[in-house]
């Protein structure tokens, strides 16, 4: 799916509460820095996470559907297009990913540097399974400045492919071949259309794979109500758990908030609205320092936790987003990739963002449960999650930002 002009797609993402995958796709066809000396890894997940509330913010003023997608794979692919643009094109992009105070004309190369440590970061001991790829085709006659090539395979490990595009269906089946092998099979047909046009693709692909600490018991999943709002209630299936969870409450929002940690250092936190208030009064109130403070004031308390399965697949259409977020010059003739590359009339026409989560009682691999603490005479307080709620899943030593929705409605999709 790709236009006459530049079209960048942003990725398939699929997750199991046991795994999760994203893909970020970009096609290209031809047609104030405050200055912190010590910029760090937390420095970057955290303008990353204000970046993704702002952007959910956007999707969510269209629409009160359910929303899902991967920041941190949106970021990583901008991040990369920045070491090619210049001049308005370059503060545009670090303006809108929220980057420009990361950025230090004595250090060109920091923010790249600093995406680098941030996936060494979260994947440093090698046991998390949380794959980052990208990889960069482009037309047999296409030439990048080689010094963009030298630097996004130093700073993202990107793989370099020479194809014909006006080829379009060799060049199809090679792609969706090439992406099919990266997300282990998991997707597909990514793309089923190209415009013979087309000068350059960079794909990004995330895939994470966990499982829950404390997996719940699928002996003990009923089927509930979930109430979507007063005058629609649909039917779920609730998964049960009885133990001992992180939880606060933030009284002057009018929200609660329950850890589900996964194996490995990842945790899914979910963001439950009291009864009576509306979810869409806390869009505007989620921000990174928010966030922060939820994770910070988490205390550990028996619960009973009532979680519905779900499962999202959603698309966005960010080209449509991301010039009400300071980002338009990239889709017109205006764009500045000379670092990139010295063709003309080099601009992108397209952003397509897919994702897709699905959330049961175990993940992908079985793990034991425990209940160790818990006492069989004193009642434990309930966590029901029986209306519309928020969810973040990221990564705890950084504060990474992975994956982010909204559920409206679990049963649709």
């Amino acid at each position: 799916m790709h236009p006459n002009l530049p079209k960048p797609k942003l990725l398939i993402h699929k997750t199991k509460m046991g795994f999760i995958l994203v893909l970020t796709f970009m096609c290209f066809l031809s047609c104030v820095q405050a200055k912190h000396p010590s910029a760090t890894v937390s420095d970057l997940a955290f303008k990353n996470m204000d970046f993704a509330m702002n952007l959910y913010r956007k999707i969510s003023s269209y629409h009160d559907d359910n929303i899902f997608f991967s920041p941190l794979s949106i970021s990583t692919s901008f991040a990369a297009l920045l070491m090619g643009s210049a001049g308005v094109t370059l503060e545009e992009l670090l303006k809108g990913l929220n980057l420009e105070q990361l950025e230090r004309a004595e250090q060109p190369q920091l923010i790249p540097q600093l995406f680098q440590l941030l996936h060494e970061n979260i994947t440093g001991n090698g046991s998390l399974k949380l794959d980052q790829g990208m990889a960069l085709f482009m037309n047999r006659n296409f030439v990048a400045q080689k010094k963009f090539e030298d630097q996004i395979k130093t700073f993202f490990d990107a793989d370099l492919k020479t194809i014909d595009f006006a080829d379009k269906k060799g060049s199809i089946r090679f792609i969706n071949e090439y992406i099919m092998q990266k997300t282990n099979g998991k997707v597909t047909e990514m793309i089923s259309s190209l415009d013979s046009m087309t000068q350059l693709m960079l794909i990004s692909t995330i895939f994470f794979q966990g499982a829950w600490q404390m997996p719940f018991n699928p002996n003990f999943t009923t089927s509930a109500s979930f109430y979507i709002d007063n005058y629609n209630v649909v039917q779920v299936q609730m998964m049960f758990k009885e133990d001992k969870f992180y939880v606060m409450e933030d009284v002057p929002l009018g929200a609660k908030v329950l850890k589900l940690p996964y194996q490995e250092g990842v945790s899914m936190l979910i963001l439950l609205p009291n009864k009576g208030i509306d979810y869409t009064v806390i869009d505007d109130e989620i921000t990174a320092e928010k966030f922060l403070s939820w994770v910070k004031k988490l205390q550990k308390t028996k619960l009973e936790v009532n979680l519905p399965k779900f499962k999202l697949a959603q698309s966005y259409s960010l080209h449509n987003l991301l010039p009400d977020m300071g980002m338009a010059s990239i889709f017109s003739n205006a764009a500045n990739f000379t670092r990139l590359s010295k063709e003309k009339a080099i601009k992108v026409s397209e952003v397509l963002h897919k994702a897709m989560i699905e959330v049961d009682e175990i993940g992908t691999t079985a793990a034991a449960a425990t209940t160790s603490g818990i006492t069989p005479f004193s009642l434990p307080k309930t966590f029901i999650i029986n209306r519309p709620f928020f969810f973040f899943i990221y990564h705890e030593d950084t504060n990474c930002l992975l994956f982010m929705g909204r559920v409206i409605d679990p049963t649709g999709n």
